[in-house]
């Protein structure tokens, strides 16, 4: 299995259930149902999308420091 492949299967469980766990956390609270379930689809896809676009930025550069700073 490919990388990519890896990263589809676990970044879509991971959003399932992140999806769920605020799903059923935002159901104690008094906002409306329509609130909840927007909440809980749009913060998992968010937060898929910002993982993608970090996993596949290309890993190649490195983290450079100014000239004199400790690191």
């Amino acid at each position: 299995m490919t990388n990519k492949n890896v990263f589809y299967i676990f970044g879509i469980l991971q959003a399932i259930t992140l999806g769920l766990i605020i799903f059923f956390i935002l159901q104690t609270t008094n906002i409306g149902r329509d609130t909840n379930i927007v909440l809980s689809v749009l913060f998992p896809i968010y937060t898929l999308i910002v993982e993608y676009m970090i996993y596949s930025k290309n890993n190649n550069t490195t983290l450079k420091f100014p000239p004199g700073t400790l690191h």
